[in-house]
């Protein structure tokens, strides 16, 4: 379960990517970073946020501590800039939170070393979930404590913005993985494989998907009801695993093609 903490205190925007995250101050006096349900990509941002966090975390990998976050109504009333103001206002109710780690700097292959066990493990995550955003153009890893931390995982799991396509998408070999920063250091991601798949086994992968806050799965017109809406990403995640031979063949073709 994840714990679910109540915004006290908008503190400051941080105005990277087009999910408009801030730093915001909770009730358990904790400073995080927020990601918004009333941004550009709405709640299957969060959702895609909420499962790539939770398996990387399941499966060990350095992902910050997440946590549900309620914001009221009231917290951007008196915010002079129109912008935050309606994006507070559009958000009020549950949205996502990861634990902010002040002072973190971001990765750098030119001046932080990575281990090639760990890279491997990074980079097979990454194809599983069909993450987009680790480029070095931006990485979406932080370091802090002279300890590597993976962040915004928002653009994961993209086949869910059109459902109507997404039927075999769980077959994807992920070419955009020829693009992912850590690729050129990943040489276990077979050794990583056989770690992890027996790791996300049904009882895990559905633990995470029913995390999946009910407000977060309504609306969506492609499924008659939320428990088949949520069902449908069990269905992908198994799937995917299940054929992760495919992914993991274009991660040997892509780094091949570094060579």
């Amino acid at each position: 379960m994840l714990e679910t903490l109540h915004a006290t205190r908008y503190v400051t925007p941080l105005r990277e990517g087009g999910s408009l995250p801030a730093l915001v101050e909770s009730n358990d006096d904790g400073l995080y970073v927020l990601k918004f349900r009333g941004a550009g990509q709405g709640t299957k941002a969060l959702v895609a946020e909420l499962i790539a966090g939770e398996i990387g975390r399941a499966l060990g990998l350095p992902v910050p501590r997440l946590a549900f976050m309620r914001l009221g109504s009231a917290l951007g009333r008196n915010e002079p800039d129109y912008e935050i103001r309606t994006l507070l206002e559009s958000s009020a109710g549950l949205n996502f939170a990861m634990d902010y780690l002040p002072g973190s700097i971001t990765f750098d292959t030119m001046a932080n070393n990575i281990d090639p066990d760990l890279a491997s493990k990074i980079v097979w995550f990454d194809a599983f979930i069909m993450n987009v955003d680790r480029t070095a153009r931006n990485t979406n890893m932080l370091m802090w404590h002279r300890k590597l931390y993976l962040i915004d995982h928002g653009a994961s799991l993209f086949f869910h913005h059109q459902w109507e396509t997404a039927a075999n998408k769980f077959e994807s070999p992920f070419v955009a993985i020829k693009d992912h920063v850590l690729l050129r250091f990943a040489n276990d991601v077979m050794v990583a494989s056989q770690k992890f798949k027996p790791m996300l086994n049904m009882d895990l992968l559905r633990s995470v998907v029913l995390l999946i806050p009910n407000v977060w799965l309504e609306g969506e017109p492609f499924f008659p009801s939320i428990n088949e809406h949520r069902e449908a990403y069990l269905d992908f995640l198994v799937k995917r695993l299940a054929s992760s031979n495919i992914f993991e063949q274009e991660v040997k073709n892509a780094r091949a093609s570094l060579i």
